[in-house]
């Protein structure tokens, strides 16, 4: 037998090959791999393991045309800085990638024009089905229809109840943030946020109210404080709540940068941190909270959990079981040293 030449490869085994080496027919072997047919289950193991020995690749292109599906999905996100849809991604990936599901991302920049060009494109391609991850978490309107293949949106909710959303739970986030400031003795609680037309503001600021009515408390200062959702504006508001309310021991931040604001504010006036007033953040984005001096307790809103979740979802109505409605996942505590018991009175 001739010796191959250096650097040439062998050649791709072929489905006649795996039969031949099996003793059973091509059509037998392509039922045994692809797990179809009524096979004894000795052949078919035998036909798998001389796949294996083989190093047999199937064609993906001849599953597609067996199966029906590309086993490929798109996600569409309007996030082009990644902060909130890349937790998303990832975390949809690996509920797709355990089912040998790949992800085609189109960024849509926020622009119509350019989703619409992005699912025309998507629905080319013949995907299975689209995940659509939001940047905020304000209601949006379906994707143009009609559409042939499952949708599942994720942390901005469609706004038809018929559809499958897949959201992270703004009012256990605040009830988290609250109880661990009550159950640190803090009683003066401010709450300072971000735009009042976000939906993210508005739903955490009313959660807040409840929350706190429910520990007998009210707001610090009276009033929600709706502002940027920047550190300036955390800075900004730290002075306005003082002077509205010097007693306040607490600020629950709508957002990490305005957290970061805050204890910067309160730490330049001579305040400590958590000795005389907490601070609580939102989101747990790394690189605010962990650089925060202190490091920042803040609401991790599990947007890995949120694409996990939207993955399954969807690939349920693949399978033909759809979901439908708002579906909302946890959130968690993440506790650092902007919060503590409050230093007692001298």
């Amino acid at each position: 037998m001739p010796t191959a030449e250096r650097g040439s490869t062998a050649p791709r085994a072929t489905l006649t090959d795996v039969a031949a080496l099996a003793g059973v027919t091509p059509g037998t072997a392509s039922k045994a791999i692809n797990g179809r047919g009524r096979l004894r289950p000795e052949t078919r193991e035998r036909v798998r393991a001389a796949a294996e020995q083989l190093n047999f690749q199937p064609s993906a292109i001849a599953q597609s045309l067996l199966s029906g599906r590309s086993w490929t999905v798109g996600l569409i996100t309007t996030d082009s800085i990644g902060r909130f849809g890349m937790p998303v991604l990832l975390g949809a990936e690996d509920a797709l990638g355990a089912g040998e599901i790949s992800v085609l991302l189109c960024d849509t920049r926020g622009d119509a024009i350019r989703e619409r060009h992005h699912l025309r494109a998507l629905t080319a391609r013949g995907v299975d089905g689209i995940i659509v991850a939001g940047r905020r978490t304000d209601p949006r309107p379906p994707l143009p229809g009609p559409i042939s293949v499952p949708v599942v949106y994720a942390l901005g909710p469609s706004t038809d109840p018929e559809d499958s959303s897949v959201v992270s739970d703004d009012a256990h986030g605040v009830r988290l943030a609250v109880q661990h400031l009550a159950d640190s003795g803090r009683t003066r609680i401010a709450h300072v946020t971000g735009p009042e037309h976000h939906a993210a503001a508005t739903a955490r600021a009313a959660h807040t109210r409840s929350e706190l009515a429910e520990f007998g408390l009210q707001l610090a200062a009276g009033r929600v404080h709706h502002g940027e959702w920047s550190e300036s504006w955390g800075r900004q508001a730290t002075d306005i709540v003082l002077r509205a309310d010097p007693d306040c021991d607490a600020f629950f931040c709508g957002n990490d940068q305005i957290a970061r604001g805050v204890a910067d504010a309160l730490r330049e006036s001579g305040h400590l941190v958590p000795q005389d007033i907490a601070v609580v953040g939102y989101d747990n984005w790394d690189v605010m909270a962990l650089a925060s001096r202190p490091p920042l307790t803040t609401v991790d809103t599990n947007l890995l959990e949120v694409g996990r979740v939207a993955a399954l979802r969807l690939m349920d109505a693949i399978d033909g079981n759809p979901h439908h409605g708002v579906e909302p996942v946890p959130c968690r505590l993440v506790i650092r040293d902007s919060t503590g018991p409050r230093a007692p009175v001298r």
